[in-house]
């Protein structure tokens, strides 16, 4: 494996942990618990975002800037609903 697809496993695995602990905080029936899961997915989302900006910056994870026409279609679209 090189370094860049260890990044990428490592990312994946940190989304998944945020989605465990999104779950965790949603379903969570005492604040107790609530507050455990909302601050590790605090934790893990910053973690993923630092992670992702490692990537960015190596070009990684290449974003596309959205079309301003496909942007306004969004818009308008769920404007209608």
């Amino acid at each position: 494996m090189n370094d860049q697809e260890i990044m990428e496993n490592i990312l994946l695995t940190t989304k998944g942990v945020c989605d465990l602990y999104m779950h965790g905080t949603i379903e969570s029936s005492t604040e107790n618990v609530h507050q455990v899961f909302d601050g590790a997915l605090g934790n893990s989302l910053d973690m993923q975002d630092s992670i992702y900006k490692i990537m960015a910056a190596k070009g990684w994870y290449p974003a596309q800037q959205a079309d301003t026409q496909q942007i306004a279609q969004v818009r308008q679209k769920f404007a209608q609903q």
